[in-house]
């Protein structure tokens, strides 16, 4: 894992699991016997065990460490004559652990360990596998899904121990549980403990917070390694830990079995995993907006923000409706819309119980497929996020305007629009990095919405582009631009162009 430790909370690792009740051996090794099977004979089955030494030497094969490899940008260089910045970079190591699930290679992890960038959504440069026997080999990225956070690899080799998983929505509070994995890049290392809640709601969001809370010891560098029961099966996938200091003080946290084996299994053979989608912002109903609205506390949630097209704007869902019921499940903290939803077929239709104006209604949505994480991306956009100060990611277009123009842009979408706090009608582009110490550093910042350039509306990047190149053609020093942004009206400036 490769995560910084702040003085608060700290959350660390981050995934999903699956649920599958098998009555096989829960450790295969088709060395061991001619069946390929292993009994775990001397697993205890109850009570405190006198020793999990028996039950740890079957399984510790199966648990591998991950090693990862990345070029990253750790500054710029400006050079003052040319104007130019040129990205300093650095190699960078990184990993976790992960566990085999089949005899012929494929391994589960945690996304996060195989990906880097904000939101996990960039894959590293490499990634290795190291076995329980030394050997290491390199890893093969089959599939991975940031909502979940969860990845398979393939490592070209036979003959593997592997491990099952097991049937997570058995489990109880007070369980013993064994996690294995590679804390701090030690090595193979093993920690038990009791399972200390079920249905954990973090406080993260999303449709995967969810997690198994143990007191067993977690930390960096066990993302990825399974949590086991004491029949050797898998009901857990260690994924993140809560602590003031970022390190483990026994508030660890699980993805359950049966949450992460659909996943998994779409993984596995690289098709798309299918969720559930309506289409709208939300937010808790904290004490603040149940007193505002007269609602109950701790019951539904607050719709911010409706997406044009998808199944709520349809059913005529509006932004201050509260949800408090879906499907028939009740909305609360522990069971959320967005965990309800996620976990609905797309195509069915569902009731949907909200409070819009002090009076209760009931209207009928159609539940859509939730778009790709890169999509969904595009669709949202924070004006408060503070881009790197340099052009190295820009590509295309946006490369020359950030030295031309001092800016890169983003097509304006209507849910882009809102986020700025501006008409969802408008056309134009947004200026997503404005490069600092650039020609228009101190004029254009994040967030502001450009409609015009030299008089000619713009669209994307490669219009404004356009635009930039006819106004140097008539030896022009600078190009109008007309800007919008919130609560402010439109406004024609002139912007530098660089030499």
């Amino acid at each position: 894992m490769r995560y910084a430790f702040p003085i608060t909370a700290a959350l660390l690792l981050g995934g999903t699991a699956a649920t599958l009740a098998l009555q096989s051996p829960a450790v295969s090794s088709p060395a061991a016997a001619p069946g390929g099977d292993v009994e775990l004979t001397s697993a205890p089955r109850a009570g405190a065990p006198m020793s999990f030494a028996d039950l740890v030497a079957r399984l510790q094969p199966s648990v591998v460490n991950i090693t990862t490899r990345q070029k990253v940008q750790v500054a710029t260089n400006w050079n003052p004559f040319t104007n130019e910045r040129t990205p300093v970079v650095k190699q960078q190591e990184g990993g976790g652990s992960g566990f085999i699930i089949s005899a012929d290679g494929l391994i589960v992890t945690n996304n996060h360990v195989i990906a880097s960038g904000d939101n996990n959504d960039k894959l590293v440069d490499s990634v290795m596998v190291k076995l329980s026997d030394g050997r290491e080999l390199k890893a093969e990225i089959i599939g991975r899904d940031i909502a979940s956070d969860l990845a398979v690899l393939k490592i070209n080799t036979t003959g593997l121990p592997f491990v099952e998983f097991g049937d997570s929505a058995k489990t109880r509070v007070g369980d013993w549980v064994v996690a294995i994995g590679n804390p701090f890049g030690l090595g193979s290392s093993v920690t038990a403990g009791i399972v200390s809640a079920l249905q954990r709601n973090t406080g993260q969001g999303g449709a995967y917070d969810r997690f198994i809370q143990t007191d067993t010891a977690i930390n960096q560098g066990n993302s990825g390694g399974p949590l086991f029961d004491l029949n050797g099966r898998v009901i857990g996938i260690n994924n993140r830990l809560i602590s003031p200091v970022g390190v483990n003080i026994g508030l660890n946290f699980s993805i359950p079995a049966e949450s992460a084996i659909p996943i998994v299994e779409a993984l596995k053979t690289k098709k798309p995993v299918s969720r559930g989608y309506l289409g709208i912002q939300i937010a808790p109903v904290d004490e603040n907006v149940a007193a505002a609205l007269g609602l109950e506390k701790r019951h539904g949630e607050l719709i911010q923000g409706v997406t044009p097209g998808e199944g709520a704007a349809k059913a005529g869902l509006k932004e201050g409706d509260v949800v408090t019921q879906i499907n028939g499940r009740d909305v609360t903290p522990e069971q959320t819309l967005s965990y309800i939803v996620a976990n609905i077929a797309p195509g069915t239709k569902v009731p949907v119980a909200l409070i819009r104006d002090g009076k209760a209604m009931t209207v009928t949505a159609v539940v859509g497929q939730r778009p790709s994480e890169d999509k969904l991306a595009t669709r949202t956009f924070n004006p408060e996020e503070k881009k790197p100060a340099t052009s190295g990611g820009a590509d295309g277009a946006n490369a020359k305007l950030a030295k031309l123009l001092g800016v890169t842009v983003l097509p304006l979408s209507a849910e882009i629009a809102g986020d700025v706090g501006i008409d969802p009608r408008t056309q134009g582009v947004v200026i997503d990095d404005p490069q600092a110490g650039s020609v228009a550093d101190e004029r254009l910042q994040r967030g502001f919405v450009i409609m015009t350039a030299a008089g000619k509306a713009v669209t994307s990047p490669e219009a404004l582009l356009a635009q930039v190149d006819a106004t140097r053609k008539l030896n022009r020093g600078a190009i109008m631009l007309t800007i919008r942004a919130r609560g402010i009206p439109s406004a024609q400036i002139a912007v530098k162009l660089a030499e």
